[in-house]
């Protein structure tokens, strides 16, 4: 198949190969997989959005769906200090002796080590944390051999010091407690940024797959293998064993690599890439996503086939005006909790609380289309607003008899276009092409963002903007492009969201 193409399934559905097309689009990075039987089951990164790691189950490894977080209660997510891309780093789940294992990194409460929950099924509940403080450090990993001992490799390093290696120790899962001193294992290839261990028993031998050159253009995958799970490690002599880096492909930064064995016998891999757009150096504004890609063994190594399978591409459409019982699993909330910052409405709709220290209350949903539209119907006050962070944001406000849209960049905030408000008002946000072409002809970003309110009389357009500071490349950090809702200090609420992908 053509990498950039699209097909129709037996079903009739629009696909695409998996080089191109993720299996989950938007904000998912640093994908960890198993499998139990027929069933395989996936998870995430979610750094300082809580609940944490969304776990999803699949039986084709194209089609998934969200089943919950991992970590949906702060005993096992601590709140810690909930900056911008801190919170729920690199994790590994597994399924052992028919228990599931998570284990992962909460950069906000660093100084605990990692962190281990279990279960005996992966859409919960999972258990209160057993925390791992003698291995300080991100991207832990978990793995048993035949005797039952299960060994704990991780990227150790601080935030003061910086990188110290990929370490290792056997561990006591029931009490969180190392059995042996920590001890280096394979450090990689030799490029920078050596993290995001896995350790798996194939045949004779032990493999180690590691992310290196950053998770950015020189993102990669390599690969050891040993006859001990601690080594030595007799690396690959075709290392890396995958990379985008230096070449025009549509998806970039690619790594973070997790193996999983199919039920006949042959085996895929999970990885996350970008995909970025417009002039150069190329923005990508949905943060990291997960693809995926088959894996063939030559020689003894794994070899990438990144083609090898067609992924629906999934219907991204919502309509949510918050009657259900429960908050659907797509909200989430950056250094707080969706109980505590909403309240349904008795007669429909949903209140938006303020935060403890005062601060607007923040509802957020992951974006997950590169064009797409959405609306919010506000009855009085409150915001829609398209974040990356708390420093880049572009929003509409409704404040009293006005409606104002603002655009915030680094530490400066503008005031756009205003419009009387109405009783009832509807804020419309849209992702549309670039008006500029690119460079040298022009400036074009990934996308230009228009923010708009929907009037008896028609829509009035408040304000266009430049979709590049809506990215990963100027804002920084490790996530993606939210779409949120956010109370106000005087009493309003929203009566529903609707979002659309556009073409």
């Amino acid at each position: 198949m053509t990498a950039t193409s699209t097909y129709f399934t037996a079903d009739r559905a629009l696909a695409a190969s998996s080089a191109v097309q993720p299996i989950l689009s938007g904000f998912y990075p640093d994908p960890t997989i198993c499998r139990a039987g027929e069933d395989y089951y996936l998870s995430t990164s979610s750094f300082e959005y809580f609940p944490g790691a969304p776990i999803f189950h699949s039986t084709d490894l194209v089609n998934w769906t969200q089943i919950g977080h991992v970590l949906d209660r702060r005993t096992q997510f601590r709140l810690g200090n909930p900056l911008p891309s801190t919170g729920i780093y690199g994790s590994t789940l597994r399924e052992h002796d028919g228990t599931f294992w998570f284990i992962t990194t909460n950069v906000s409460d660093f100084g605990a080590g990692q962190v281990l929950v279990r279960a005996s099924d992966p859409a919960g509940p999972w258990s209160e944390p057993v925390f791992i403080g003698g291995a300080i450090g991100i991207d832990p990993d978990l793995c048993w051999d035949d005797s039952g001992d299960c060994y704990l490799s991780w990227k150790a390093m601080n935030f003061t010091e910086g990188e110290i290696g990929i370490l290792q120790a056997r561990i006591d899962t029931s009490t969180g407690m190392l059995r042996e001193a920590p001890y280096p294992i394979w450090q990689g290839s030799g490029m920078g940024a050596v993290e995001a261990p896995h350790l798996y028993r194939i045949g004779e031998y032990w493999y180690l797959l590691l992310a290196e050159g950053g998770t950015e253009r020189g993102h990669c995958v390599t690969a050891a293998r040993s006859t001990h799970p601690s080594g030595p490690f007799e690396p690959c002599p075709s290392n890396p064993v995958f990379t985008h880096r230096s070449s025009i492909h549509p998806v970039q930064n690619v790594g973070h690599a997790d193996l999983v064995q199919a039920p006949d016998g042959g085996w895929a891999a999970v990885y996350l890439g970008v995909r970025p757009k417009g002039s150069t150096p190329g923005f990508h504004v949905l943060g990291r996503e997960t693809f995926l890609a088959g894996i063939d063994w030559v020689d003894g190594w794994p070899v990438f086939d990144e083609d090898r399978f067609l992924v629906p591409i999934a219907d991204t459409a919502f309509s949510d005006d918050f009657s259900a019982p429960d908050l659907n699993s797509r909200w989430v909330v950056p250094a707080g909790e969706p109980e505590n910052v909403t309240r349904r409405n008795p007669n429909g709709g949903m209140t938006l609380l303020p935060m403890p220290d005062g601060s607007p209350g923040m509802l957020c949903t992951r974006v997950k289309d590169l064009r797409w539209r959405a609306e919010a119907t506000f009855a009085g006050q409150g915001s829609f607003v398209l974040r990356i962070d708390d420093r880049y944001s572009y929003g509409i406000n409704v404040r009293k008899d006005v409606v104002q849209a603002w655009a915030r960049i680094g530490g400066l905030t503008v005031d756009l276009g205003s419009s009387p408000a109405e009783a009832t008002t509807v804020l419309k946000i849209e992702s549309v092409s670039a008006g500029s072409p690119t460079v040298p002809l022009g400036h074009g970003g990934p996308d230009d963002i228009v923010l708009s309110v929907v009037q008896q009389t028609g829509i009035v357009q408040l304000g266009r903007l430049d979709g590049r500071h809506l990215s990963t490349e100027v804002a920084s950090g490790f996530t993606g492009r939210m779409l949120t809702l956010e109370g106000a200090e005087a009493s309003g609420s929203v009566v529903s969201v609707n979002y659309t992908p556009q073409t």
